[in-house]
């Protein structure tokens, strides 16, 4: 029990003294082995055993995939589209931006690309518009979390792996429809604030206008399409796919859009280094971490306590959901997903619930977290993408973060949408 509290008392120290998370991680870790008298060369190695796997080189790939889509005007065609599909409707700019993170977000799978990339070419333009700023950058930032559930999405990868080898398939499969949900349940307050504010309706192009748009954007869209086809099909697994996306991506951005110049390309590989290394060694320190809770039965004990309050299903949900909500509100997405899923994987099957259906439980909730402070990475970059304040845009958020919690709601209790695609197919 003292090895317990000084794991997890030290890591929430260090949280709150702003101490990055994964070194947090790692201290923790490392004060806690030495309590236990153990040798300190087991954090290296339990940090080094998750990343020795094939599956978790899709992640650099598909990371470099998307950066190249949000430099080489890919993101620009889609913003433009889905004007183009729903920008007469009152409050056009703020459904455009919804429509366009699913696109987008189905290609980089990255919430912190998405908010950047459109949100520098839409918040602007619906400033313009009339749009208040801090509306603009709070729809900005809760459509981004679509991308986290829409497949392809590399944290489905790490789940996968936390979970001890459930089919990636199968994930980006459950994700399509939770990831859709979100984007129409944020369209229901987006809609709201729009005709209460008297915000203005689009004026989209017609004629040859529309059409040049429409073709432009089959390039970026296909990239969806060969992703998930391919990996669906049989053709490619997840890992070829992110490769065959890089490729795809460099291909329509040199030779179709022509944008990508060499000082672009070297800035794309030098951020995807610098996420590339932020996500591994989240990864790995999060796992280590991880093995240190299931060393000290910490799971089975949590386990307990949930189950001495209830022993209904519904209301450990409830729980579950909860305890995610404030986790995402002080940690980061990929070593939630390491530390929670052998916490609470093993105790929402015993319930019934699947793997599947637990990963998009698991993925949504965390989305959420990401747009909430005092922790919320994509909130930051939306805030800064729109030259705002956390106080202001947090207060726009309201709406949107109760349409996003009656999403999670359905999808928790719901297992329909989640598990029907996958239902469909053999994986």
């Amino acid at each position: 029990m003292n090895a317990a509290i000084i794991l997890i008392v030290s890591f929430l120290v260090m949280i709150f003294l702003r101490i990055p998370i994964s070194f947090s991680l790692l201290f923790s870790s490392f004060l806690t082995v030495f309590y236990l008298g153990l040798p300190p060369m087991i954090v290296l190695q339990r940090m080094a055993d998750p990343l020795d796997n094939i599956s978790l080189m899709a992640i650099p790939f598909f990371i470099l995939a998307g950066q190249i889509m949000t430099e080489s005007g890919i993101a620009k065609r889609l913003v433009d589209f889905a004007n183009l599909l729903v920008g007469r409707i009152r409050g056009g700019l703020a459904f455009a931006n919804i429509v366009a993170s699913m696109f987008f977000g189905g290609m980089s799978g990255s919430s912190v690309a998405d908010t950047a990339s459109i949100g520098s070419i839409l918040i602007p333009e619906m400033e313009e518009h009339g749009y208040e700023k801090d509306y603009s950058i709070a729809v900005t930032v809760t459509s981004s979390t679509e991308g986290l559930v829409i497949p392809p999405s590399h944290n489905a990868i790490i789940y996968a792996q936390a979970a001890g080898g459930v089919s990636i398939a199968s994930l980006f499969l459950a994700g399509a429809i939770p990831g859709i949900m979100i984007g129409l349940g944020l369209m229901i307050p987006a809609y709201i604030i729009a005709v209460k504010k008297g915000y203005p309706k689009g004026n989209p192009p017609k004629g040859k206008a529309a059409l040049k748009i429409a073709l432009d954007s089959i390039w970026g869209l296909m990239t969806i399409v060969i992703i998930l086809g391919g990996v669906l099909s049989g053709i490619f697994t997840a890992t070829e796919a992110s490769v065959i996306a890089v490729v795809y991506a460099l291909l329509v951005a040199t030779l179709v859009y022509k944008e990508l110049t060499v000082p672009k390309f070297l800035k794309i590989m030098r951020e995807t280094l610098e996420t590339t290394i932020a996500v591994l060694f989240l990864i790995g320190a999060a796992s280590a971490f991880g093995w240190l809770l299931a060393y000290l039965n910490i799971p089975e004990l949590v386990a307990n306590t949930i189950l001495n309050i209830s022993s209904n299903k519904y209301i450990i949900l409830l729980i579950i959901n909860a305890v995610l909500l404030l986790l995402g509100m002080i940690m980061d997405m990929a070593p939630l997903i390491v530390i929670t899923t052998p916490i609470f994987l093993p105790l929402v099957v015993d319930l019934g619930i699947s793997p599947i259906h637990f990963g998009i439980i698991l993925m949504v909730n965390l989305g959420i977290g990401l747009c909430t402070p005092p922790v919320g990475n994509t909130l930051f970059v939306g805030t800064v993408v729109g030259k705002s304040t956390i106080e202001n845009v947090f207060k726009a958020m309201w709406p949107f973060y109760l349409a996003m919690i009656g999403i999670l709601l359905l999808v928790t209790y719901v297992p329909f949408f989640a598990e029907w695609l996958p239902s469909l197919t053999s994986f």
